[in-house]
């Protein structure tokens, strides 16, 4: 192996990565959008590309082995008298697969966050990382000088393409979908606090153990701020009726408190999510902020206008005037819309129940007309 690795070979091989890179370099800044177009055509055609995900998955272990290992390597070339690896041409490799990680799942969280929530600022944040990586100068600011919080962005970009392939791939609930991720970029953020445990002692192991619990848990404490990347709310509507047979609302009245009581209010709802995938979603009635009923209700994918599924509520309060919403949760915590009204005793200041079926997020730019071969689909849902 010392005679196939001599030092001679080792610079014409450097010589050779870096030339390449040079190359690559000016034409590099239409990877971004090519990733932001696959990610978009993938959200759309989802059951047709899983294997993209996958290998930007495999890609995030590949380049997260890289920058393990190149510390390591460089000493061990270099008590060999060897050239040491070139940090522009690793840099390089792992900037791609970020960008392409970044791009590729900024569709997923854009289409699925709910803008009117905490989940705007997660968004911001991968917006923010997604620019950080078509700027060089900060980009390998952040490689060459700030290790630590290098891998954490890694280990962010790991998180994101672990929320997008799970459920799709594995038919993983976003709960458990959710649990999993963070697991795993917990376990990948470790090199960032390895700093602490240079000096093996009992205060540094508590201060490194306790860092790593306190990242989890703020994690799994702020699942409500992270979007779920494969389900959407695709319409609501607010109807004093249903129609079971054709699971569709009906009816018009204006929310005053006679009307409640003697009516009932549906909330109807459809949620998009993959084929394969069954998950259980949540309407929570709230009245003035104040939690009041949590309706359990089982959904299905694979339908393109969302699984419909609807909560009858007749047990309002004695006095049920003021601000109400109903928000719409994953099982694991994760917000997926809300419907706000508005009841009061004077019906020009009371929201009105037309039973108008109304398109959520991207689905109001009915987003499927510019997708070959993707009409109206045909496809019965399951009861």
């Amino acid at each position: 192996m010392g005679a196939f690795l001599t030092p001679s070979r080792m610079a014409r091989w450097q010589s050779l990565a870096e030339r390449i890179v040079i190359r690559l370099k000016p034409w590099a800044f239409l990877w971004p959008p090519v990733a932001f177009a696959a990610g978009l055509g993938s959200f759309f055609l989802v059951d047709r590309q899983q294997w993209l995900g996958a290998a930007l998955a495999l890609g995030l272990l590949l380049a997260w082995a890289l920058m393990l290992s190149e510390g390591v390597l460089s000493r061990v070339l270099r008590k060999r008298g060897q050239p040491e690896l070139p940090r522009m041409v690793t840099t390089f490799i792992a900037q791609m697969i970020h960008q392409e990680t970044l791009f590729f799942t900024l569709p997923f969280v854009l289409i699925t966050t709910v803008w009117n929530s905490g989940q705007l600022l997660f968004a911001l944040l991968v917006v923010a990382m997604a620019i950080l990586s078509i700027v060089d100068p900060l980009y390998y600011k952040l490689a060459g000088r700030s290790r630590s919080l290098y891998f954490l962005f890694h280990a962010q970009c790991v998180f994101l393409v672990l929320l997008v392939i799970l459920p799709i791939m594995l038919h993983l609930s976003t709960g458990e979908s959710l649990l999993l991720a963070l697991c795993l970029t917990v376990l990948i953020a470790l090199p960032s606090f390895w700093h602490l445990v240079k000096v093996r002692t009992l205060k540094r192991w508590c201060l490194f153990l306790g860092l790593l619990s306190g990242l989890a848990l703020v994690g799994w404490m702020g699942r409500v701020w992270v979007p779920p990347a494969t389900l959407w709310m695709t319409a609501s509507a607010l109807s004093p009726g249903f129609d079971s047979a054709n699971r569709s609302p009906l009816g018009e009245m204006t929310l005053t408190p006679a009307a409640l009581s003697e009516s009932g209010l549906y909330v109807y709802t459809a949620i998009r999510a993959p084929r394969g995938l069954s998950e259980t979603i949540h309407h929570v009635w709230h009245h003035n902020g104040q939690a009041l009923d949590n309706v359990e209700l089982s959904i299905s994918g694979g339908r393109e206008q969302g699984y419909r599924a609807w909560s009858h509520k007749t047990n309002f309060p004695a006095e049920p005037e003021g601000d109400w919403r109903v928000d719409i949760m994953t099982d694991g915590g994760q917000r997926l819309g809300l419907i706000r009204f508005t009841v009061d005793e004077n019906s020009t200041q009371a929201s009105v129940a037309d039973g108008q079926v109304r398109a959520s997020g991207l689905s109001r730019l009915h987003m499927d007309r510019f997708v070959a071969g993707r009409g109206e689909s045909a496809e019965s849902e399951p009861r």
